[in-house]
């Protein structure tokens, strides 16, 4: 520990590496509570997925990837609500199918591009080599997403837990669900260095998920979701440099190593408890018998 404490004082790429991961770990945290609350987990590894070609183009263009990502992710959206609202396909058979064929052409663009190396981070993610343009863009993008978030706290909590009194009020439902799903992609793009396209979706899905076990409030859930991303972020970084292995699997594993704690040790929602409960009531209907 206190060597890696030296490094990080002392090279910038660890710096940058940590500062890039707590705020995938935050953004990625704050995201994802609304994407458990709405059930729309299979979206989110959809929208994770399917902006692989937007990033291949880009790459092939010679421009921003951001700017294809952006781009095919509110596609992929339209996409998959095209699909399902104008036939007799279901949306997880939609999203399954959008998303499949858009993961395969983005594999296929970038094979076709001759980037074999960026195609390997931008699956898995490569922290540690980390600019400072990425670094910059990920804390743009985190700014972004806690400003709307802050903005429109009130209209995604209401169409979050119930979508027709959201509609009764008025509210544009179609919209904020859009506007969700930029947000997804935002988050998605930011996650490329960090964990990759593969596994951005656990950064979106398990520390929102530990959070839903400890709260039922959804400002607790997105403030407990953050500090999890965040903490997992530290910790797989640790290991990571420490051990030499992949940052990204390390991140998503530290996240679900956090989860699986406290879905065993939740006061209200941890498999312990109960049973521990159950066995002391038998045990006082034995007594008393």
């Amino acid at each position: 520990m206190i060597n890696f404490i030296n490094d990080l004082l002392t090279y910038g790429f660890l710096q940058k590496a940590l500062v890039t991961s707590i705020a995938v770990g935050i953004i990625s945290g704050i995201v994802g509570s609304f994407i458990v609350l709405r059930g729309m987990s299979l979206m989110g590894d959809a929208i994770s997925h399917a902006v692989l070609p937007g990033i291949a183009i880009s790459y092939m263009l010679g421009i921003n990837y951001f700017y294809g990502a952006i781009i095919a992710g509110v596609l992929t959206s339209i996409g998959i609500g095209a699909i399902s609202d104008n036939s007799r396909i279901k949306t997880d058979s939609a999203i399954g199918i959008v998303f499949s064929a858009a993961f395969a052409l983005g594999i296929i663009l970038i094979s076709k591009a001759q980037s074999t190396t960026d195609l390997t981070q931008i699956l898995f993610g490569n922290v540690l080599h980390v600019r400072t343009s990425d670094m910059r863009l990920t804390l743009g993008i985190g700014v972004i997403v806690i400003l709307v978030v802050s903005l429109f706290y009130k209209e995604l909590l209401l169409s979050s837990f119930d979508e027709t009194m959201a509609q009764v009020y008025g509210l544009n439902t179609k919209l904020i669900h859009y506007g969700i799903m930029v947000l997804l992609t935002l988050v998605t793009v930011a996650s490329l260095q960090t964990v990759g396209v593969i596994l951005v979706v656990s950064m979106l899905i398990t520390p929102a998920s530990t959070a839903y076990l400890l709260t039922n409030r959804l400002s607790f859930m997105i403030v407990l979701s953050s500090f999890f991303g965040a903490i997992s972020a530290i910790i797989g970084i640790y290991f990571s440099y420490v051990n030499d292995l992949p940052t990204g699997p390390a991140i998503a594993l530290a996240a679900a190593i956090i989860f699986v704690l406290a879905l065993v040790f939740s006061p209200k929602q941890g498999v312990l408890w109960p049973m521990i409960n159950r066995r002391q009531r038998k045990g006082l209907e034995g007594e008393t018998r």
